[in-house]
């Protein structure tokens, strides 16, 4: 169908409710320290939430390839069939390890698009950077050092290098990159999973205190990261990283011929987009789940890149 099929206001509060679904299942599970139980209960949730929607789905960045992920596999079909037909980027629970150890800032998230609107990003690393709106194009670069892109922000900031605060994943094959930014005097703040919300914190710094996302985690959370900018704001690069010819293979029958393109935000997500999270775990941009007696609380974003809308909403759901 058509790109103007793509009814994203009525989709939108749809969209909410399947990320909000999520969200409640895993909810009995934080803490407990079994991350694929409370993955599975995430992903049952969301399937059966996006089964009640009138859309002709495909779901482009999920679970993983069919034989591996049972469930919101890579080309599984969602919805009732009816609707639009659109792409859908999902993690029904970015964080397992967040939620298995009640730590900060799990979140369920789902993006939906028009048909082909998305990249099809083969489940390898991408090394990504994105900073949030407000600043010139090209301001910081792929092609620029670690330090380089501190310095360059700093001085498009109009701050010292001392008040830029860089997100990064905490892994070994970061280490030298985060040597070289500490030497610029920048602030670290080291995440051990998650960098949806890890690049999500970039496009409202204002609020948590960090300006620039840096270094390479999986490739299709950096299309939903990407899916969450184009609502927000902000400039968003990302090039895929390959280690052998298995993953340059996976890249080949996603469709992708040059190993070396950079992308930008728009690259990843050519059309407009709706976007939601919900909280698992109380984190920097939404709170985790409240329990009282009787009720579960939860908070979502929503957000409309055709609108440049951004909705906060609490849903108070009697168990």
């Amino acid at each position: 169908m058509p790109i103007a099929d793509f009814n994203d206001r009525m989709l939108s509060l749809g969209l909410a409710r399947v990320s909000e679904a999520a969200a409640l299942a895993s909810a009995t599970l934080i803490g407990r320290g079994d991350e694929k139980a409370a993955d599975q209960a995430a992903v049952n949730a969301m399937r059966e939430q996006l089964n009640k929607l009138d859309i002709a789905g495909v779901v482009v960045i999920g679970e993983g390839e069919r034989d591996e992920a049972p469930m919101l596999f890579i080309g599984e079909e969602v919805g009732s069939g009816k609707g639009p037909g659109v792409d859908i980027a999902l993690d029904p629970l970015e964080g397992t390890t967040l939620t298995a150890k009640d730590m900060p800032n799990a979140l369920t998230v789902i993006a939906m698009g028009p048909r082909g609107s998305m990249l099809h990003a083969p489940d390898v690393y991408m090394d990504k950077l994105a900073i949030g709106p407000g600043f010139r194009d090209g301001v910081v670069t792929m092609d620029m050092s670690p330090s380089e892109r501190v310095s360059a922000l700093a001085a498009a900031k109009g701050c010292s290098t001392d008040d830029i605060t860089v997100c990064v994943l905490e892994r070994p094959r970061h280490e030298a990159m985060i040597a070289e930014l500490r030497g610029t005097g920048a602030a670290i703040r080291l995440i051990t999973d998650g960098d949806v919300a890890g690049v999500m914190h970039c496009a409202e710094s204002a609020t948590t205190g960090i300006d620039m996302y840096m270094g390479s985690g999986g490739a299709p959370e950096g299309v939903l990261a990407a899916a969450a900018l184009k609502c927000m704001g902000g400039q968003m690069f990302g090039k895929l990283l390959f280690r052998n010819d298995d993953e340059r293979g996976r890249a080949t029958k996603a469709g992708i011929t040059n190993f070396d393109r950079v992308y930008t935000r728009d690259d990843m997500v050519t059309s407009d987009v709706i976007f939601a999270a919900t909280g698992v775990t109380d984190g920097s941009l939404l709170q985790g789940i409240k329990r009282e007696p009787g009720f579960l609380t939860a908070e979502t974003i929503l957000m409309r890149s055709k609108t440049g809308s951004v909705r906060r909403m609490t849903y108070r759901n009697p168990v």
